[in-house]
């Protein structure tokens, strides 16, 4: 199994790579960046990619995009920091088949690897009990598209709409639009309660319906 390891961080990468050796026959290669992970990925043609979102120069989802658009069928597990509905839908909806919390048990990890190998799906356990209830719940941000999901990401950082359209380079009034559409999507009234949904949604505890 040849597996490739993108994060920013070299004792991330230290230490995926001792838990990854347990694995038989294996090659391992390492990138940091974007942009180091295409120029990786064209070379080494790994099996498997472990992905981190946050990225030096750069987000995971968007490498995790160029790597799917350069081999559709690129096995790609992310490995985030964020044991997060949010981000984990944002994976899956981009191609990744492992989704794993930095805070799950390191076998989660293993496992999620050997499942991608075998072209399986995996969520680790404590993501997807999150997302379990999620949907018992309603769900909702599986309705969102991906720039919506993008500013909900923001809005729980505790950016404002203005921040938001400085950030992304559009015009307030697009953000706002935007917002308005996530708003109907999923069943809240206030931009208050977008923000409420982002926190619970990495929180673990899933927003009603109901408005305060």
């Amino acid at each position: 199994m040849k597996i490739l390891i993108v994060d920013d961080h070299t004792v991330v990468r230290d230490g995926v790579r001792r838990l990854v050796e347990v694995l038989p026959a294996i090659e391992i290669a390492e990138a940091e960046s974007p942009s180091e992970a295409l120029a990786a990925f064209r070379r080494f043609r790994p099996d498997v990619v472990v992905l981190d979102i946050n990225l030096k120069n750069g987000s995971g989802l968007d490498a995790l995009r160029r790597l799917r658009a350069d081999d559709p069928k690129a096995r790609v597990v992310v490995f985030s920091m964020y044991s997060d509905i949010v981000y984990a839908v944002s994976a899956q909806r981009d191609g990744a088949l492992g989704y794993v919390s930095k805070s799950a048990p390191s076998d989660e990890l293993l496992v999620a690897i050997e499942k991608a190998y075998e072209g399986i799906a995996y969520v680790d356990t404590e993501t997807a009990a999150m997302m379990a209830e999620h949907e018992a719940h309603g769900g909702g941000a599986r309705d969102l598209s991906r720039r919506e999901l993008q500013i909900l990401h923001m809005l729980g950082e505790g950016k404002s709409l203005a921040d938001i359209a400085d950030g992304l380079g559009v015009a307030y009034k697009t953000i706002a639009n935007t917002s308005t559409r996530m708003k109907e999507k999923l069943g809240v009234e206030r931009t208050s309660d977008l923000v409420r949904f982002a926190l619970e949604t990495k929180g673990g505890r899933m927003l009603g319906r109901e408005t305060p």
